[in-house]
């Protein structure tokens, strides 16, 4: 039975930092690449990354998404990436600065997907990451996950009663749309509670940012799922996690120093991709999700309560005994 693959980079310092000890400000985009085609075994039907900017200027964008379906999704993608280079120059491109400020994907926060589909559904609109856009970026979201729930109809019907009209039926649109409710209910309640003070819009969104409760809007979208699922989400404003079912059906492992997080399915990949040793990656606890703030602090959470019966696939463990790429 074969899964999707996840992957997610949080770098912790400036782009001028990796420019700096590594040669180039891509360091993450590099690394991204390694771990997603060391989890290629995991997807070939398609691939996808997304990128957010923590500190673009309003009037740039500052979420960026590429997705394309076949075995050689990974490399098409990456190379959509570097086609949005071209319009720069080559000194421009050797400024991490000016790479930080104004060129696409040179972002802080990565995450990447290898799509094996459970449900037989194709075309790239069901690729991975999903994206939910708006002008506020506390309430944007891409969202990427190796998962099959078994409720999608409760799901749905759920948002139905919530005032929603879902635009798909498949389960990763439902579970787009489940996460991105209760994140627009958590910064609304931020918002409401910010109404009675003289700060101005901009200030109000930067303190809801900070505000932001991840385990608890977590807890609000999960309670409603059942089924095996391993879920990496990053929000516009700069927040990202990574959740996984309290069963411990779906596999997710991270990795965390000074400089950057990992997270991916397998343990093996972060180790060849990072030279680690198999102690210094963590397995995600069942109904635990990791959390990495926009000011870069890194922390764990139990959202869910842990499952007495933890059924790992099968599959799963095929890979944990291989670290080649």
């Amino acid at each position: 039975k074969h899964e999707c693959g996840i992957a997610l980079i949080r770098l912790l310092k400036p782009l001028d930092y990796y420019f700096r000890k590594y040669g180039t400000w891509q360091y993450g985009l590099d690394k991204l690449y390694l771990l997603m085609e060391k989890q290629h075994n995991r997807g070939q039907e398609g691939a996808g990354l997304a990128a957010v900017k923590l500190n673009a200027a309003p009037g740039n964008e500052f979420i960026f998404r590429e997705r394309a379906e076949g075995s050689g999704a990974i490399s098409e993608i990456f190379e959509a990436v570097h086609d949005a280079f071209k319009p720069y120059s080559a000194e421009q491109l050797h400024d991490p600065d000016f790479a930080e400020k104004s060129v696409p994907f040179a972002a802080e926060l990565l995450l990447g997907h290898l799509r094996y589909s459970t449900t037989g559904k194709r075309g790239l609109k069901y690729v991975h990451p999903l994206l939910r856009r708006n002008n506020w970026a506390s309430r944007s979201l891409a969202l990427a996950g190796n998962f099959n729930m078994t409720n999608v109809d409760e799901m749905f019907e759920q948002l139905v009663r919530e005032g929603q009209h879902p635009r798909d039926f498949a389960d990763t649109f439902v579970m787009l749309e489940s996460l991105g409710h209760y994140l627009d209910r958590e910064v609304q309640y931020q918002y409401d509670h910010l109404e009675q003070t003289d700060m101005d819009g901009h200030e109000k969104s930067l303190l809801i940012e900070d505000r932001l409760d991840i385990p608890f809007l977590l807890r609000r979208a999960a309670k409603g799922w059942d089924g095996g699922y391993a879920l990496c989400g990053i929000i516009g404003s700069g927040d990202a996690f990574t959740m996984r079912d309290p069963w411990g059906i779906r596999s997710a492992f991270y990795y965390a120093d000074d400089e950057i997080a990992v997270v991916a399915s397998e343990r093996p990949v972060i180790q060849t991709a990072f030279n680690l040793k198999k102690d210094e990656v963590h397995e995600l606890e069942p109904g635990q999700a990791l959390i990495v703030k926009k000011n870069g602090t890194v922390s764990t959470a139990q959202v869910l309560e842990k499952k007495p019966k933890i059924t790992p696939c099968s599959f799963e463990r095929i890979y944990f005994s291989r670290g080649s790429g």
